[in-house]
């Protein structure tokens, strides 16, 4: 593989920053790699980027560059590791098992901390994990965001482009801003809701932050689809976020810290499963152990907490459905079940919501090519990196077109905002629902309109 010196600022001087002694990339994992190149086909950042140090091979040389002193963590080399999307498609593609998903885990916090950035960078990071992991910050905000809908401003800013001009990123999260529901403005849901018939098991279920707010209907359709499949369903009220943003961008004590206050309201509820219904919540939830594998007071308490957490159809798929499932249309229905990328490549869920899907009557799922290829929300990545996400977005949801499906199935509220922007600006108005929200139609006899 040849590298050049545009790409890797290569130099002797020890004075350069370089990765600290707190968890650097290990060595060892490293080492692992084979620079084969099975990776970069499926990596979506390179399809896009087109360049070496923008693949997951890529990013390893950089990585043991930075660990040997050759190259600095700078400009050169933190960009490169900023364009990773951790969709970790890499990690299912590799025929050498590296395990990159521990490797870009331990490099994005070296990023944070040792790489200076640029004003607005921090100033735009700083409102992003100042404000998305905290559900009450943006209930405050969700007046001023209704009304800023409700008077058309929406459609206005996005005609003149000027938002765009001044701050790509900001535009970016103005695009994917959901329409605003009312039921946003409080917590519908008690803190114990009862099985229907025999009670088989009782769970807990994580709301989550986005998905809090902007998607209450599909937690509680979850909730409903649990009770009615023989479950108690406790909803601890001091629960906050699952960590899963701050973690993937490398703010470790922000994760930490939320991870802490997950397992304490979750520790007395004496649940058998922790259920949570979107992607990247799930695979962040089960790696408590590892992130805080540090800390003497949680480190086993968060293996034991990590091991009951099950992605609602994951669970759903083990302990059987009970409830009757009727038609949700009087003719078949053809619809496409969207993989995000934390359930196929991080959690190996890919099975199991076809499974479930396929036992609504009339239902036949269809498979879009390129089925396992980021659809470039990744978390906050399409509000960092707007450019390769806009790309990624359009391509998905042209490969969900072209299946000819009625009616789009995705499990993470970050996929379903980047599919519906996209499938607006490609002019489509094809229905996307969680596929919660389908299975609880089916059992409560509700037809599709």
């Amino acid at each position: 593989m040849q590298i050049s010196e545009n790409e890797v600022k290569v130099t002797g001087d020890k004075n350069l920053s370089g990765f600290d002694g707190d968890r650097p990339p290990d060595p060892k994992l490293i080492d692992t790699c084979v620079h084969c190149g099975f990776c970069l086909a499926t990596c979506p950042s390179y399809r896009v980027i087109g360049k070496e140090m923008d693949s997951p091979r890529g990013r390893i040389y950089l990585m043991d560059a930075i660990n040997e002193g050759e190259a600095a963590l700078g400009e050169g080399t933190a960009p490169h590791f900023d364009s990773c999307l951790g969709c970790l498609a890499c990690v299912t593609t590799c025929p050498s098992g590296v395990q990159y998903d521990k490797l870009i885990a331990a490099t994005r916090p070296q990023v944070e901390r040792n790489y200076p950035r640029s004003l607005p960078e921090k100033f735009y990071r700083k409102l992003i994990f100042s404000l998305f992991p905290y559900p009450n910050r943006l209930r405050v905000l969700l007046a001023p965001m209704l009304i800023y809908q409700k008077l058309g401003l929406s459609k206005l800013v996005r005609a003149t482009g000027l938002v765009k001009k001044i701050s790509p990123q900001l535009a970016a999260m103005e695009s994917i801003l959901p329409t605003i529901p009312l039921d946003a403005f409080y917590e519908p849901l008690p803190e114990v809701i009862p099985a229907e018939g025999k009670k088989r098991y009782r769970v807990g279920v994580i709301l989550g932050c986005v998905q809090r707010l902007f998607f209450s209907k599909v937690n509680n359709a979850t909730v409903r689809v649990l009770t009615a499949n023989g479950c108690e369903v406790v909803v601890p009220k001091m629960q906050g976020c699952c960590a899963a943003l701050p973690e993937h961008q490398g703010q470790k004590a922000q994760a930490q810290a939320l991870a802490r206050q997950m397992i304490d309201s979750f520790e007395a509820t004496g649940v058998d499963y922790v259920i949570i219904n979107a992607a990247g919540c799930g695979h962040t939830l089960k790696e408590y152990g590892h992130i805080l594998e540090d800390d003497p007071d949680y480190r086993e308490k968060a293996k034991a907490f990590a091991a009951k957490v099950k992605d609602a159809q994951e669970f759903l798929a083990l302990v059987g459905l009970t409830a009757k499932l009727s038609p949700l249309s009087d003719k078949p229905l053809t619809m496409v079940y969207q993989d995000a990328c934390h359930l196929l490549h991080g959690q190996k869920i890919s099975v199991q919501p076809r499974q479930l899907l396929r036992q609504i009557p009339g239902v036949t799922l269809r498979e879009p090519i390129d089925a396992a290829l980021c659809c470039g929300s990744a978390g906050v990545y399409n509000m960092l990196q707007p450019e390769v996400a806009e790309e990624l977005g359009q391509q998905k949801v042209e490969n969900l077109l072209n299946t000819g499906a009625e009616l789009i199935a995705s499990a993470n509220p970050g996929c379903t905002l980047q599919i519906t922007k996209h499938l607006e600006l490609q002019g489509r108005q094809v229905p996307i629902m969680h596929p919660m929200e389908l299975l609880d139609y089916s059992m409560r006899g509700i037809k599709l309109q």
